[in-house]
C-alpha cells in the first residue's frame, strides 16, 4: 500500500501536465469588436493558421508584409539588408496615405531639426508644430524569442486594415517604422527546430523535448553572436544594416522587443539602476510615461507585468539604449517566454500560451503607438532638445586620437562613419590644454601632429559621442545587466585624450576611409627580388598570411625586430623568401599584388637578405611559420559567445579556415566499425585546439582523454584555453602546477551579518562586471607579437595566474593596484589581488605548449586590444 500511493503521489504532477490546452484562448483576441478593411487578409486568413497555434518561418512573414505593402496605401516596405544567410531584412514604413504621398519631404525636414540653428528657426518651429512623430520598434533580435515577430504582423494589419476615427488619427501624426525581425538567421534556426519537435498535444511540462532547443539555439546570429550588445559596433550585417535606417529617420520614441523566461510576467519601462546619467533629465519621466501607457492597458486585460527591476540601459549597445543616445525615448519590453514552446506550465502552475505571448507584445506596440501619437510635438521638443549640444552634460569639449600605423585605429574610425559622427584630421601640428590621458588618466597640455583626428562633442550626435569616447562614466550601481564600461578609444587601445577645451588648428573632415593595399618595389633599382616582407603590425597582416599559405608559400616569422636602413619592422614580420619558394618564381610578383589588394596590406620587396640591425632575412632564427591544422571544441560546456567570436575572427575577418568540433563527437571514444573509426574526433588530426570559456571541463574530459591530452601536447600541440577553460589547466583542475590568484573569502562582520536584502549588492561589489584594467605585455614573446606594449584590458572576472619560474608571463596587470583600474568598476580588494598578475602566458609541456588566455582578447569583436593573440597563438607559436 505504501508503494502504491508513493507512485501515485509521484505521477500526481504528471497528471496536472496531462490536460488538453486550447492553443488560441478566447481571451486574447485581437480586437475582433473592429471595422476592418475586408479586402485586406488577416495575418490568420493569409497564412492558413492562427497567430499561437504554430511558430512562422521566416519567408511566410516577409511573404504577409509584401502583402500588406501591396493592399494598403498605409504601408510600405523596404529591404535595408541581407543576412550572412542570404535572408532578406525588411522593414515597413506605416502612416496615413496623405503622409505616404509626401513621406521624402517629411523625413528630410524631420532630419533638419538636429541642426539647432534650424530647430530653432520659424520653419523649424513650424515643423515641430505640425509634423508628425516618429516611432519605431526592433522585433525579434534573439532568435528564439519568437513572439514579436507573430505580433509584428497583426499590429501591422491592425493599422492597414481598421477604419475609424482614432486609427486615422494616429495615422495623421505618426510615422512608424518597423523592424519586423533583426535576426532572421537566429529566428529560422529556432523556428524549424520547434516546429519539427512539436507534437499533437502541446508538451506543457517544462521538462518536455520541445522546451529544450539544442545548442546554439536561435538567440544569436549565423556567427553565435548577440545582436543586442552590436547597435554601436556594427560588426554583423544584421546591425549595420538597422542603424543606417535607424539614423534615415531619427526616431522620438523606440522600443526594443524581447523574452526572458517564462516564469517571469511582463517587463515594461521604466528600467533599474545604473542608468545612463549623460541623457536629459526628462527621459526617466518619459519613459514612465510610456510604461504606464503599457500598464493601463494591461489592466484592462487584466495581464501580469513589472517595472523597475532587473532591466538597466547602461551599456549604449542595446536596441533599448542606442536610440536613447541618439536622441529617443529608447526603451524594453520582456515578455516572459523563453524556452515555452506553444504552451508551457510555470512555476505557479499557470498555463502561458504562445498565443498569450503574441497578444501582450500586440498590446503594448499599440500602446506605445497611441501615447507617441498623442504627445507629438513634445516627443518632438525632446529630441530638438537632445540633439542640441548646448544641452550636454559631460564638460568635455573635444577629443584627440593620435594617428597610428597599424593597430584597430581603422575599426574605430569605421564605427564613428557608420553611427554619423564627424571626425576631423588636423592640417599641421598643435597643441590642446587640460586634456585628459586615457593611457595614464592625468590631465595635461599635450602636443598633437598633423593628420591626428579631432571628433568635436559640438555636434547632434553629441550624446552618443561623449557615451562612447568619454574614458568613464557616473556608475550609480554596482549591479549591473551587462558591461561597467565600453569606452572606445579603450576597446580598440588608442592614445586617446579628451579635454574641456577646443583645439584652434585647421582640420579636413574625413570623409572616406580606404584601405590600400601595395607592394613596395622602389628598393629593388632593377635588381631581383630577394624576399618580400609583409610587417606583422599590421591589422591585416594575418589575414595576409591566410592567403599567403592558401597560394601554397614557404613563410618565416621574425624573431625579434629589424632595420634594412631605410626601415624598421616589428617581431613577427612575415618573410617570403624568393629562394625558398622557386617553383612559384612565376608568380610571386602577381599574388603579391593580389593579396596586397585583397587583404590592404603593404608589401615591401627587397633586393637583400642583408639587414642593417637584427637577424639578417634568413637567420635560423626567424622560423619558419606552416599551415597549421585548428580546431575548436563546441557545445556545452563552451560558451556560445566566445566560441561564435573565435569562429568569426578567423573565419570573417582571417578568412582561415577552424574546424567546429561538438564536444559530444571529440568526447566519445574509439567506436570499432570493420576497424575503422568513427563516431569521434582524434586529437592528433591537429596542431591546434581552442577551447572557448567553459566550467566544469570534467564533464568531457574523463581520464581517457586528459592522457591523450598530454600526450598530444608532449609530441608538439598547442592548447589554447580561453576565460574558464584556462582555470582547468591549473591546480584547479589539477592538470599542471601553475595556482590560481585565490579569492579570499570575505570574514569581516559585516560580510556574517548581512541580511538578505544586502546580500545581491555585496555580491555585485565582490565581482568585476566587464571593467577595464591597464595590462603590460612582453612585446619579445611571439604571443604578443603586433601588440602594443601597454593595453587596456577588458575584465570579466576575477581570474589570473600566480607568476612562477616556468610559466612565460607575456600579459600582466599594472603592478600598482591604484593605478590598474582605468574604467569601471572594481573593489579595491580585487585589485590589489590582480595587480602584478599573469592573464595571458604560456606553459611549455614537452615540445608543446598551453596558452592561457584568461581575459578574452576579442570581447564581442569590439574589444580588440589583444585580439592579436589569438591569431599569434594558433599561426605563430606553433613554430617557436
Amino acid at each position: 500500500m505504501k508503494r502504491f500511493l508513493l507512485i501515485l503521489f509521484c505521477l500526481i504532477p504528471l497528471l496536472n501536465y496531462s490536460q488538453q490546452v486550447d492553443l488560441v484562448p478566447a481571451r486574447f483576441p485581437f480586437e475582433e469588436t473592429l471595422e476592418y478593411n475586408p479586402g485586406i487578409q488577416s495575418p490568420a486568413d493569409f497564412l492558413g493558421y492562427e497567430l499561437g497555434e504554430r511558430f512562422t518561418e521566416y519567408h511566410r512573414s516577409v511573404a504577409y508584409f509584401k502583402y500588406l505593402a501591396s493592399q494598403s496605401d498605409r504601408i510600405t516596405l523596404q529591404q535595408y539588408g541581407e543576412t550572412y544567410e542570404q535572408r532578406p531584412l525588411i522593414n515597413l514604413v506605416i502612416s496615413s496615405p496623405e503622409n505616404h504621398a509626401r513621406m521624402e519631404t517629411l523625413r528630410e525636414r524631420h532630419l533638419k531639426l538636429m541642426d539647432a540653428n534650424f530647430a530653432a528657426s520659424e520653419e523649424g518651429k513650424k515643423v515641430i508644430a505640425n509634423d508628425p512623430v516618429f516611432t519605431s520598434f526592433s522585433y525579434n533580435i534573439h532568435g528564439n524569442e519568437a513572439s514579436s515577430t507573430e505580433a509584428a504582423m497583426q499590429v501591422a494589419y491592425r493599422l492597414a486594415a481598421v477604419n475609424d476615427k482614432e486609427t486615422a488619427q494616429v495615422l495623421a501624426k505618426s510615422v512608424i517604422l518597423m523592424f519586423v525581425c533583426i535576426n532572421p538567421d537566429g529566428r529560422d534556426r529556432y523556428v524549424y527546430w520547434i516546429n519539427g519537435a512539436g507534437r499533437q498535444q502541446p508538451g506543457i511540462n517544462p521538462n518536455d523535448f520541445e522546451h529544450f532547443a539544442p545548442w546554439p539555439n536561435g538567440r544569436t546570429n549565423h556567427y553565435w553572436f548577440d545582436l543586442n550588445r552590436d547597435w554601436i559596433w556594427g560588426v554583423h550585417p544584421e546591425s549595420r544594416g538597422h542603424t543606417a535606417e535607424y539614423q534615415r529617420w531619427m526616431p522620438q520614441v523606440h522600443v526594443d522587443y524581447h523574452e526572458q523566461g517564462y516564469n517571469s510576467n511582463y517587463f515594461t519601462a521604466p528600467g533599474a539602476t545604473p542608468r545612463n546619467l549623460l541623457l536629459p533629465d526628462s527621459y526617466e519621466a518619459w519613459s514612465d510615461t510610456f510604461g504606464r501607457a503599457n500598464i493601463a492597458a494591461f489592466d484592462e486585460e487584466g495581464l501580469m507585468y513589472f517595472t523597475r527591476d532587473r532591466f538597466d540601459f547602461f551599456y549604449p549597445g542595446y536596441g533599448s539604449s542606442y536610440p536613447s543616445v541618439m536622441g529617443a525615448i529608447g526603451m524594453l519590453t520582456e515578455q516572459g517566454g523563453i524556452g515555452a514552446g506553444r504552451a508551457i506550465t510555470t512555476d505557479d502552475g499557470y498555463i502561458l500560451t504562445f498565443r498569450q505571448r503574441i497578444f501582450d507584445h500586440y498590446t503594448t506596440s499599440l500602446a506605445t503607438i497611441k501615447k507617441a501619437a498623442a504627445r507629438r510635438q513634445a516627443l518632438l521638443e525632446y529630441s530638438v532638445a537632445a540633439w542640441n549640444p548646448k544641452n550636454a552634460k559631460s564638460p568635455h569639449q573635444s577629443f584627440v586620437i593620435r594617428n597610428e600605423e597599424g593597430g584597430f585605429l581603422e575599426d574605430f574610425l569605421r564605427v564613428l562613419e557608420r553611427q554619423g559622427v564627424v571626425v576631423e584630421q588636423a592640417t599641421s601640428d598643435f597643441r590642446l590644454d587640460n586634456c585628459l590621458d586615457y593611457r595614464t588618466g592625468k590631465r595635461e597640455t599635450a602636443q598633437f601632429s598633423k593628420g591626428d583626428y579631432i571628433i568635436s562633442a559640438q555636434q547632434p550626435r553629441h550624446l552618443l559621442v561623449h557615451s562612447m569616447l568619454d574614458r568613464n562614466l557616473a556608475i550609480e550601481d554596482s549591479v549591473m545587466y551587462d558591461m561597467a564600461t565600453w569606452s572606445a578609444p579603450l576597446a580598440y587601445n588608442l592614445e586617446a585624450y579628451s579635454s574641456t577645451l577646443s583645439p584652434k588648428v585647421a582640420s579636413t573632415k574625413v570623409t572616406k576611409l580606404d584601405r590600400n593595399g601595395s607592394v613596395d618595389i622602389s628598393s629593388l633599382a632593377d635588381k631581383p627580388v630577394y624576399a618580400y616582407l609583409i610587417d606583422w603590425q599590421q591589422r591585416w597582416a594575418p589575414k595576409a598570411l591566410a592567403e599567403l599559405w592558401e597560394k601554397g608559400y614557404r613563410v618565416r616569422s621574425a624573431v625579434a625586430p629589424f632595420s634594412n636602413g631605410d626601415e624598421a619592422y616589428s617581431a613577427g614580420t612575415l618573410i617570403v623568401l624568393r629562394g625558398r619558394n622557386l617553383e612559384k618564381e612565376g608568380d610571386l610578383s602577381t599574388d603579391m599584388n593580389s593579396i596586397a589588394a585583397s587583404c590592404g596590406v603593404k608589401i615591401k620587396a627587397l633586393p637583400t637578405g642583408r639587414m642593417s640591425d637584427g637577424f639578417d632575412l634568413a637567420s635560423s632564427r626567424n622560423r619558419p611559420v606552416d599551415k597549421p591544422r585548428v580546431a575548436m571544441l563546441v557545445e556545452p560546456p563552451f560558451d556560445t559567445y566566445t566560441s561564435g567570436q573565435v569562429y568569426f575572427l578567423f573565419d570573417q575577418e582571417t578568412a582561415f579556415p577552424i574546424d567546429r568540433i561538438r564536444t559530444s563527437v571529440f568526447a566519445q571514444t574509439s567506436l570499432p566499425k570493420f576497424g575503422e573509426r568513427y563516431g569521434y574526433a582524434d586529437i592528433n588530426d591537429y596542431d591546434v585546439l581552442i577551447l572557448p570559456d567553459a566550467s566544469d571541463l570534467h564533464r568531457i574530459f574523463w581520464q581517457e582523454q586528459r592522457m591523450e591530452i598530454n600526450q598530444w601536447l608532449e609530441r608538439g600541440g598547442t592548447l589554447i584555453a580561453m576565460e574558464e577553460a584556462a582555470s582547468y589547466f591549473t591546480t584547479e583542475g589539477k592538470f599542471g602546477k601553475l595556482e590560481m590568484v585565490k579569492n579570499s573569502p570575505d570574514t569581516s562582520s559585516a560580510a556574517k551579518y548581512l541580511t538578505y536584502a544586502e546580500q545581491e549588492e555585496y555580491r555585485g561589489l565582490r565581482r568585476i562586471p566587464g571593467s577595464a584594467l591597464r595590462t603590460k605585455m612582453d612585446i619579445t614573446h611571439p604571443l604578443a607579437f603586433g601588440v602594443k606594449p601597454e593595453v587596456f584590458g577588458l575584465k570579466l572576472n576575477t581570474y589570473a595566474l600566480e607568476p612562477v619560474v616556468g610559466l612565460e608571463s607575456v600579459g600582466t596587470y599594472h603592478a600598482t593596484s591604484k593605478e590598474l583600474l582605468t574604467a569601471g568598476y572594481a573593489s579595491t580588494a580585487n585589485l590589489e589581488r590582480l595587480a602584478g598578475k599573469t592573464f595571458a602566458g604560456v606553459q611549455r609541456i614537452g615540445k608543446g605548449k598551453v596558452v592561457y588566455l584568461f581575459d578574452n582578447p576579442h570581447y564581442r569583436m569590439f574589444w580588440r586590444g589583444h585580439s592579436r593573440m589569438m591569431q599569434n597563438a594558433a599561426f605563430l607559436l606553433p613554430g617557436f
